[in-house]
């Protein structure tokens, strides 16, 4: 049998994409989840102050429930947060989580879905299909265009100092996600450029993933990046243009599907340690490396790197090995274009920190083995150097 023809795929099951439908949060959650009653929404500080949040708060309660709000999560949440979350959570009865926010918010109420009611310690969860029996229903609503996490199975916890682990289990499914491009208004240009180029990432990596790519997966990916490439620009120019906010939401919601399904790989390994010891943005230590990466992968990528240059540089032709240097080239031109850094050196790392990145990018063995070509540690460290 073709092995393109035997794959599996799993998602979120319902999905609504509509601007103001955050609004309509009460009616959505009754329709849904008829018996629930006691709500806790996890969103964090920043989010919090904005504002943004009274709409569907007020739906919620217009609709019958009471609601109770966790607003501490912080970037690359750390264990103690999640725990402490849960048990209030318990403590209130919560029987439905909200998750309102960035991908660290989105992770942690996943999270608390599963620790309400779980005799499972969080510790023995890290890892892939490790969590056991069932979680209260979870409703997942992004403020970002980037992570996706609305619609992957996967919550990012930090673990120690630097360190992070990942939950990996089809628990973390959220029932319901809801793509309200009203609530990502507010977001600074900077951040939804490195968030919005975090969501190509997800799409360029599920697309060239060595395990499980499959035809649903692809089919995502290129319509993610076609959405992303063609909105973002016009986004961090005009950050009111609500049509291509919409866009890139749906845009990092496809790609999140696509690599929930067919996983990431060394450029997400190598962003990591970035984010861990420096306290980098996600997004941006993401997109620091990408080019780099993709430069060390074409050898072995090389075909699948032209099918997607058809995307962001469809007037490229000539070889498939020049198609994908189109590709290189255009990524690093539109980080320059939505005004992002792009060196390094830029964020505060020198050249004595590279051999520490390298040993840490080559702890991320589950996110390596999905990579095109095979990455060894002086490979690691040849590309942060490339990236100074």
């Amino acid at each position: 049998m073709d092995k393109a023809n035997s794959f599996g795929f799993s998602t979120v099951p319902n999905i609504v994409c509509e601007l103001g439908a955050a609004k309509r949060l009460g009616p959505l959650v009754s329709q849904h989840f008829p018996t629930a009653r006691r709500a806790l929404i996890v969103t964090d500080a920043g989010f919090l102050r904005t504002g943004l949040l009274q709409g569907p708060i007020d739906s919620l309660t217009r609709s019958g429930l009471s609601v109770t709000i966790c607003s501490d999560v912080v970037a690359d949440p750390p264990e103690a947060v999640v725990l402490k979350a849960a048990e209030e959570a318990r403590k209130n009865g919560t029987d439905i989580v909200v998750g309102i926010g960035g991908g660290s918010s989105m992770d942690v109420a996943k999270l608390i879905a599963v620790l309400v009611q779980a005799d499972q310690p969080l510790s023995s969860m890290y890892g892939i299909g490790n969590v056991k029996g069932t979680r209260i229903p979870l409703v997942q609503v992004p403020t970002t265009a980037g992570t996706g996490s609305e619609v992957t199975p996967i919550a990012i916890v930090t673990t120690g100092e630097t360190t992070k682990m990942g939950v990996v289990s089809p628990q973390l499914y959220a029932d319901l996600a809801i793509l309200d491009a009203e609530l990502t208004l507010g977001l600074p240009a900077m951040v939804t450029a490195a968030t919005g180029i975090d969501a190509m990432v997800h799409a360029i990596e599920a697309f060239t993933t060595l395990h499980k790519k499959n035809p649903v997966s692809d089919m995502l990916a290129l319509r993610a990046l076609a959405l992303l490439w063609e909105n973002l620009p016009k986004v961090c120019v005009n950050g009111r243009d609500v049509g291509a906010r919409q866009a890139i939401l749906l845009g990092a919601t496809l790609a999140g599907q696509a690599f929930a399904n067919a996983p990431v790989a060394a450029v997400h390994a190598l962003a990591y340690p970035i984010g861990g010891i420096f306290h980098v943005p996600h997004g941006l230590s993401n997109s620091l490396v990408l080019p780099h990466v993709l430069r060390f992968n074409a050898r072995d990528a090389s075909n699948h790197y032209a099918e997607l240059a058809a995307v962001v540089a469809p007037h490229d032709s000539g070889s498939v090995e020049a198609r994908s240097n189109a590709l290189v080239e255009a990524m690093e031109l539109l980080a320059k274009r939505v005004g992002i850094e792009t060196r390094l050196s830029q964020v505060g790392i020198v050249e004595a920190d590279l051999d520490r990145l390298a040993d840490d990018a080559m702890l991320q063995t589950r996110l390596l083995g999905n990579n095109p070509r095979e990455v060894s540690r002086s490979d690691a460290r040849a590309i942060y150097a490339a990236a100074l």
